[in-house]
């Protein structure tokens, strides 16, 4: 059994936290807000008083918190009370500079690192089949991996120091951007005729089969699981997918890479949100590609 502090006890970070218990750790939690703690107490988390109180005797300490500011902060607060070779894994999903800025602060400590974004939504952190990528030292990935095995189903180690980051924004601008093609096709269909099965039975076995629409249809009828079926109740948030595409933006501004739809597609999720749909599912894009206002 291994002692985890995990700060950060939101929509991910329960059923993460709920899904190491399961499999026998014992974690000591803390979140700023109460209803969360109320919840991971119910999963069988220990409550903590403050974030550092969590990292007291703990071996791993897992963060899975809203922005590059807060994780810098936390790690402020709570590197310096932790034991050296305690191991760091940050699965907040930040830009490359701050999870490079963390990395600085542990390793100063004398601590293992590793910043390590998931993919997969609440619904897979719920079921444990996150994808973890995970940027850091071969040393630190090895020590990582049997923790990140009980949350996850597949676990990739990326490179060093910030990769884990660089994967996820990439992926996510992918993700982005074909949602919005997806749904481009759909609304064309519509306009033409065309059922959504008929299209949905050609793009899902032909060249324009990706994951938006075997896994993600956005609209209601060729896949049950898809929150199309459901009111476009978040599995993925708009507001979530608009902060990875302006984390890619900002990345690619500095490094000087062209990034042509991703910018487009960062601005459309921005007029999507900016009509109140942060809490809308993202693939809910297709309602405003349709031209309706909500």
């Amino acid at each position: 059994m291994t002692t985890i502090a995990f700060i950060g006890l939101g929509n991910m970070g329960n059923p993460m936290a709920a899904n190491l218990i399961k499999a026998g750790h014992a974690v000591q939690g803390f979140d700023l807000v109460p209803e969360n703690l109320k919840q991971a107490a119910a999963n069988g988390v220990t409550v903590m008083a403050s974030a550092t109180a969590a990292v007291k005797d703990a071996e791993v300490v897992v963060t899975m918190l809203p922005a590059g500011k807060h994780v810098l902060s936390v790690y402020a607060q709570v590197c310096e009370k932790a034991a050296p070779g305690t191991l760091f894994i940050d699965s907040s999903t930040i830009d490359v500079s701050s999870a490079r800025q963390a990395h600085q602060v542990a390793e100063s400590y004398g601590l293992h690192s590793l910043d390590a974004p998931v993919s997969g939504g609440v619904g897979g952190a719920a079921a444990g089949t996150l994808t973890f990528m995970c940027g850091g030292t071969d040393e630190a990935f090895a020590k990582a991996r049997p923790v990140l095995e009980k949350m996850g189903g597949k676990i990739v180690h990326c490179g060093d120091a910030g990769n884990g980051q660089a994967a996820k924004i990439c992926n996510n601008m992918i993700l982005g951007i074909s949602m919005i093609g997806v749904g481009e096709a759909f609304a064309l269909g519509e306009k033409l005729g065309l059922s959504h099965q008929a299209l949905f039975d050609v793009a899902s076995t032909s060249s324009g089969q990706c994951w938006s629409i075997t896994s993600y249809c956005p609209v209601p009828g060729p896949v049950p699981a898809s929150p199309a079926n459901n009111g476009y109740k978040p599995g993925f948030a708009a507001a979530l997918m608009l902060k990875d595409l302006k984390l890619a933006q900002e990345a690619a501004s500095s490094v000087g890479a062209a990034t042509p739809l991703g910018a487009e597609a960062a601005q459309l999720y921005g007029l999507f949100n900016a009509m109140g749909n942060e809490g809308v599912d993202f693939s809910g894009i297709i309602n405003f590609l349709r031209g309706q206002t909500s």
